[in-house]
Parts: structure tokens; sequence; C-alpha cells
């Protein structure tokens, strides 16, 4: 869990640089409820730049912690934007390095360059003498389509394994409106292929990506008004696609 800058450069208050003791506070709260509710949680490093030797004391530290529980998936760098693959694999082995110290064998995901779209980089050069590493994938359905899916097949095709851990319908913004058959379309190559896939994202701002009302409680049990549309396109993909989990 860390968000040291915005996309502009601007410091992020309260984030695991600048105050450690208050973020891991917060995920591991979240680590927790999601083991003891046997789900899925993703531990992210939710950044456009590297902070090598900070993240591998921080997953070393996550991995030490919860890398017994199969719950556990190590996000080692959201979104490398300006690094190049070559850079991004030599960090990816040194912060793998760490947590296979204390966890063999929960998956790890791996992002690669410009917002994690190119997995044609990835099929060119990927990691080797590693197991459970997966390469991640994101897209904003209004303003990724053709070009970035097909890249995706590409590497796929070559035996590339792909996460999609952030995905959504609108703009790559986070606003705009939602284009609904182009998000569609990439729903249903992820299903196809058997590809995982997150939605971005449970928030209250003022955003289309956002998903639920400022006055909506943080403790859940959230009613239809005070789920905004795109959230309830999600839950309705969710429960979908997941029939007989969810109900």
């Amino acid at each position: 869990m860390h968000c040291p800058e915005g996309g502009d450069g601007t410091v992020i208050e309260d984030n695991y640089i600048e105050n450690p003791e208050f973020a891991l506070e917060c995920i591991n709260k979240v680590v927790k409820a999601a083991i003891k509710n046997d789900l899925y949680v993703i531990i992210d490093w939710h950044t456009y730049y590297p902070h090598k030797e900070e993240a591998k004391k921080f997953f070393g530290m996550m991995a030490e912690k919860y890398g017994k529980y199969p719950h556990v998936i190590y996000e080692i760098y959201n979104e490398p934007m300006k690094d190049t693959w070559e850079e991004v694999k030599e960090y990816a082995r040194e912060v793998i390095g760490e947590i296979r110290k204390h966890d063999p064998d929960n998956v790890i995901l791996v992002g690669n360059p410009n917002f994690d779209q190119r997995l044609d980089l990835v099929a060119e050069s990927p990691l080797e003498g590693y197991e459970n590493i997966i390469y991640t994938l994101h897209f904003y359905a209004a303003t990724h389509s053709d070009e970035l899916r097909n890249r995706a097949q590409a590497a796929w095709e070559k035996g590339i394994p792909i996460f999609v851990s952030e995905c959504a319908g609108m703009e790559a913004s986070g606003d705009g409106p939602l284009n609904v058959e182009e998000w569609q379309r990439w729903i249903d190559w992820m299903e196809a292929h058997k590809i995982s896939w997150v939605n971005w994202s449970i928030s209250d701002k003022n955003e289309t990506c956002s998903m639920i009302l400022p006055r909506a409680s943080k403790k859940g049990g959230w009613t239809e008004e005070l789920i905004k549309p795109y959230g309830r396109m999600v839950r309705e993909f969710v429960r979908k696609y997941n029939e007989g989990i969810y109900k």
C-alpha cells in the first residue's frame, strides 16, 4: 500500500514513505480483514516511480508477516511510467528476492512500461527462473481499445501470463463518459482467456470511476441510491461472471 506521488508529481500525504506507521496501520487492517473473510487481497506498491530500497524493505516485511496465507498477492510496482523494461526487470528481481525469502509460492504481479501497457516488451524478454509470476495490464475502455488489446493478445499467444490489476469503462483520466460497448469487448476478451480483472475504484471522489457517493458509510452496506451508475454496472458484471459465488 503505497502512493507517494500523484500523476503530476505532487506528494500525497500519509503514504508509506512519508508516514509509514499510519500506512502500515491501514494496510494491516485491510489484509487481516481479507484473510478473516477468506478473500484474496493485493498488496500494491502504488506508484509511478520505483523507490526500490523502500519497496524491498516493505515487501520483505509483508511477506514475513503474511506469506503463510494463500490469500495474499503482491503487486510490486503498480504503473512504471518512465522506466525501461530492463530497469523494471532489475527492480523486480531484487524485490522478488526479498519476498521469496519468506514466501516461496504466493503470486507476484509485475508491472511494465507506459502504465502497464507494454506486454510486447515483456514477451520479447520475460523474467526467467521464477514461478508464480504474472504480468499486469491496465486499460480504460474509453481510451484504450483494439491496439492495446491486440498487443496483449500477441503477448498471451507467446505464453505470457496476464493479470488485469486495474481497469475501468471510462477515459484513462478516470473521468469522462463510459464506453460500455468497448468495456464489454475487453471483458469478453478477458473472460475468453480466463484472465483475472480488477475494476478501479471503490471511492467517493467526484469522478466517473469512483463507485460510491460521499455520504456512503465506510462500513459498507450501501443501498442502491448510494452506488453511482458505474459502481452498479461493476457490481452486475461481478455477479454475472461469478455466478454461484456472489448472491
